[in-house]
């Protein structure tokens, strides 16, 4: 049992905790009993964990096959690359789209943002190296224009 000495405005108070159960306490107040109700601590907000499924990796490397063969087949000094970590929230050209240099790309969301990237130059969409959905890191190869 802890026992408590307290003076509040002038008046003296003895306080004993007997017990604890659940969210009720039982206090002896100057030889009074009383059962108090505390409020529950609330419990920390879980973070989800996000894991690519294994079918969502195996749709991304076919769409790497299709988009011109295997990754090293394709040119990745021209890829338009992400500047930061977000998810591909749209992608707005298709292997064999001409581009101009300033036409938007992809549309990442990053920070609750949405940033359209854009093409560096102008050219040839070779390969789409990401689909919709997907998290990328920062600097990840996105879109190859030749």
């Amino acid at each position: 049992m802890k026992e408590y000495k307290y003076t509040i405005n002038g008046n003296k108070y003895e306080v004993a905790i007997a017990s604890i159960e659940d969210n009720i306490a039982n206090v002896v107040v100057n030889g009074e009993e009383y059962k108090v109700e505390m409020e529950k601590e609330a419990e920390p907000v879980k973070k989800k964990v996000v894991v690519k499924p294994v079918a969502q990796q195996q749709a991304a490397a076919d769409a790497t096959e299709s988009a011109g063969g295997n990754s090293a087949k394709v040119n990745m000094n021209n890829a338009v690359k992400s500047p930061l970590p977000g998810v591909i929230t749209e992608i707005k050209v298709a292997v064999g789209d001409e581009v101009k240099a300033g036409d938007t790309v992809v549309v990442l969301e990053a920070m609750k943002m949405a940033n359209n990237l854009e093409a560096e130059k102008g050219g040839k969409v070779t390969a789409v190296l990401v689909s919709e959905g997907e998290s990328v890191m920062e600097d990840t190869p996105l879109v190859v224009i030749e």
